[in-house]
């Protein structure tokens, strides 16, 4: 991923000298392994560890080798084959396949990334709680299909995204679970040349579980779950961001990005402020779902393995996390310092003259015995002169003569009382906070 969208403590994960010892971690432990079950001899091993303390990952004399062998695992064995000086390195990948290597190492790079992104989703998770804490009671109204609907709260939309947002923090628990899987079972997962008991040895050291079963990889349909995750969080990301950019339309303005000192919303037009964090978040997203789109192309190869998946997997892999990371981030700090306008909630909210109060207007009128078309017809007669011709909708009831002989002018009011859209909140956070 470019600069612009990478945050060091998750991209060193992926630099080329932090997958190289990997590698090496994965090495030696398969040798030390194979010492402990006497597959190798054990001053061999011992030879080794008194070595390997001295060796240097140089990336740039691997791509040297690379260059000469067309294979980067092959390169990287001669690279520190080269540094070691008995006769023990001659036991450096034995009975191994390069996947062994490959795909312990992808999935112990997709775990500690996954650790980042769950503290970033943890992260989002409280500062969207705080919110919603500050702006329980913060009224405005709801909008469905883009329309006014009844009044909610700004604390219920935010409660909302929280609840939505836990269910994330799960499904990417679950997802690096699935993924905390390696294999050292060799070209085609038969363990011809090492037993099961180095696998199980290798990846206990490394904090992997063992595939049940495997062919010369791990299979991905793992790791296109893993990154359909990224990509439904990602989902989760662009529902806010999108929001976040309808209520700062002019036309709406009821909440707006912070927008600091200095900063500038147009090369041309100097009044502009811009929603322009949260439409970077939105395409943030449509990456995410591009890479699930190559991982779930990567699950179907050639009988036990080709390499079609190799070069998507290593695009994929980094750019994901990296992106999400960084969308995380941005949306936290956008959360935070979100700056919200009460008064132009309830500007809205009388804008459309109290048709927001239609509905309980139509139950009234079902309560006094009118069959639910006949109370729908009556009330929808009366709404459509404040759609059409800009009248008051609580001044149009009382004057319809027919509806005033079911509803008395004080009945009529009650109707359009705000406390019954509000009544339920503290119950719905209840549910979603746990709180008392």
């Amino acid at each position: 991923m470019i600069p612009r969208y990478t945050r060091p403590e998750i991209a060193a994960i992926w630099e080329p000298k932090a997958r190289y010892g990997i590698w090496l971690e994965i090495e030696l432990a398969a040798m030390q392994a194979m010492s402990d079950l006497e597959i190798i001899p054990r001053e061999a091993w011992a030879e080794i560890e008194s070595e390997a303390g001295s060796v240097e990952i140089d990336p740039e004399r691997i791509e040297q080798i690379e260059e000469r062998t067309r294979h980067d695992v092959v390169a990287f064995i001669w690279h520190i084959s080269e540094q070691l000086k008995g006769e023990g390195k001659r036991w450096l990948h034995y009975g191994m396949t390069s996947s062994d290597v490959l795909d312990a190492c992808y999935a112990l790079q997709i775990c500690r990334s996954a650790d980042i992104l769950i503290r970033d989703v943890e992260d989002l998770a409280g500062a969207v709680r705080d919110r919603a804490m500050e702006h329980r009671n913060t009224v405005m109204i709801g909008r469905s299909h883009g329309i006014h609907a009844e009044p909610i709260t700004l604390g219920l939309k935010l409660a909302i995204w929280y609840d939505e947002m836990q269910r994330n923090l799960s499904r990417l628990r679950k997802a690096r679970e699935d993924m905390a899987v390696g294999k050292l079972s060799g070209a085609v997962g038969t363990f011809a040349h090492l037993p099961p008991d180095v696998e199980s040895r290798v990846c206990a050291k490394l904090g992997l579980k063992p595939a049940p079963a495997s062919s010369q990889v791990v299979q991905r349909d793992r790791h296109a779950a893993f990154f359909c995750t990224l990509a439904v969080i990602g989902g989760s990301v662009e529902k806010m961001a999108v929001e976040i950019r309808h209520l700062q339309r002019t036309e709406v303005y009821e909440a707006e990005e912070p927008f600091t000192e200095g900063q500038t919303g147009s090369s041309a037009m100097p009044h502009k402020r811009n929603p322009i964090r949260s439409e970077n978040l939105t395409g943030m997203s449509r990456l995410l779902r591009s890479y699930a789109m190559a991982a779930l192309e990567n699950q179907a190869l050639w009988h036990e393995r080709d390499i079609s998946h190799s070069s998507v997997e290593r695009v994929i892999g980094p750019d994901a996390c990296i992106v999400l990371d960084f969308a995380l981030a941005r949306l936290t700090r956008l959360i935070k310092g979100w700056v919200i306008y009460p008064e132009n909630m309830r500007r809205n909210l009388a804008k459309m003259g109290g048709l927001e109060a239609s509905q309980s207007l139509l139950l009234a009128l079902a309560q006094k015995g009118l069959s639910r078309e006949e109370a729908y017809k009556l009330v929808q007669r009366n709404a459509m002169k404040v759609w059409e011709q800009g009248e008051d909708f609580q001044a149009a009831l009382l004057s319809d003569e027919e509806l005033t002989g079911y509803l008395s002018d004080d009945e009529i009011k009650r109707a359009f009382s705000i406390e019954p859209h509000i009544a339920h909140v503290d119950e719905i956070f209840k549910r979603v906070f746990g709180e008392d």
